[in-house]
């Protein structure tokens, strides 16, 4: 079986669990407590954070530890816009493509919070221009919250120019980087606030960050003790605190060498495909892209019937986002790319992680999505 979902989760690295492991077991204090116990466990958080920051190009208590990407972006989203409600801000610029926790939130606020919510469009391969930001941006414009690279369609929008944009405003930018990190560079986005989750990178699930700088005003979202700087109450998870640096710290160590060789694999994937199935077409940016990332509609299939033919084949792939798994309804994403609905629910999208694949697997992986496609299609 071929694992091609890492946009979903990926598995933990052997180094990771064994860094962790002394944290679930031996020192496994409270980092909280005023002991020798709970003083080596917060020794141990203050270094992860240290290094956490170190990938993201931001100060070590600019970090907050979370549950994971979706709790991350919760508390970017909301925490940057409730903060801002003291100045008069009540506006918040988005995608139409981003993560749902980013949408569900921008809702939120808008619902309860009299929020004032404004959508970007995207071109085609799922594009946010500049010039569309500056358009959008206004006086009372509390935050723009948009995704560094999408989760479905892996197009990386131009981060360095989008914040360039907000920062002349005077406007804070989050980025969500969820699926980003351990494939671009984290460190020059020039954003406020960036998101990442621990499970997309080789570390466990239940983990995540936001880095956030420490100019921006935010409102915590859980009350309780006052941990992280009062940021985010609750215990912290140290062990998973500490798999979440290891894994950014490989992730890095590893990145552009992975990125490059795992890139050109699937790029020959792509080519491979698009040469062997003629109703295919290639889903978001052909050149900005995750290097891992390849996402195609079938026209005249059913995406959910395509991936069980590939699963009888022995790849495990997805028809999008994991937190949209079950819906009838078509991508989001793949909507606002101006892809009608009919064609939409044709996709399937391939995720490949940092394994080495053998040097023909491209072209046999397409050969295989191509036998896939016949069987649905009858053609």
């Amino acid at each position: 079986m071929l694992y091609l979902d890492h946009a979903a989760t990926s598995p933990v690295r052997p180094e990771v669990l064994e860094a962790m492991r002394p944290y679930l077991t031996g020192v496994f204090g409270n980092p909280s407590s005023h002991h020798t116990v709970g003083e080596a466990a917060a020794s141990a958080l203050d270094d992860a954070r240290a290094r956490v920051a170190r990938v993201l190009g931001m100060r070590t208590g600019d970090v907050v530890f979370t549950a994971g990407g979706t709790e991350a972006n919760n508390l970017a989203v909301k925490g940057i816009v409730l903060a801002a409600r003291e100045r008069g801000r009540r506006h918040l610029v988005i995608s139409p493509i981003e993560h749902e926790s980013i949408l569900e939130s921008a809702e939120y606020l808008r619902r309860f919070h009299d929020v004032t919510v404004t959508r970007l469009d995207v071109d085609a391969a799922g594009r946010i221009s500049p010039s569309a930001l500056t358009g959008a941006l206004r006086d009372d414009t509390a935050l723009v919250s948009l995704g560094h690279a999408n989760n479905e369609i892996g197009t990386v929008q131009e981060a360095e120019e989008l914040s360039t944009v907000a920062r002349g405003a005077g406007v804070p930018l989050h980025l969500d980087a969820v699926q980003s990190a351990g494939w671009l560079a984290l460190d020059r986005l020039g954003a406020d606030a960036v998101s990442i989750a621990g499970h997309k990178i080789g570390a466990p699930k239940g983990i995540g960050a936001l880095g956030v700088r420490g100019r921006v005003p935010l409102e915590p979202l859980l009350h309780g003790g006052g941990q992280e700087r009062g940021r985010r109450s609750g215990t912290e998870n140290v062990a998973g605190a500490v798999a979440l640096a290891t894994a950014l710290d490989l992730a890095e160590a590893e990145r552009e060498s992975t990125a490059g060789r795992v890139g050109a694999s699937t790029r020959r994937f792509v080519d491979a495909v698009l040469a062997s199935v003629p109703q295919a077409a290639l889903t978001g940016d052909a050149e900005r892209r995750l290097p891992g990332t390849a996402s195609f509609t079938f026209a005249g299939t059913s995406g959910e019937s395509v991936l069980l033919e590939l699963e009888r084949r022995g790849i495990v792939s997805s028809s999008g986002s994991a937190c949209a798994a079950g819906s009838d309804e078509p991508s989001h994403v793949l909507l606002a790319c101006g892809i009608p609905p009919e064609i939409a629910q044709t996709s399937v999208r391939f995720t490949f992680g940092r394994d080495h694949l053998p040097n023909d697997a491209p072209e046999r992986l397409a050969a295989l999505v191509a036998d896939a496609v016949r069987a649905v299609s009858g053609s």
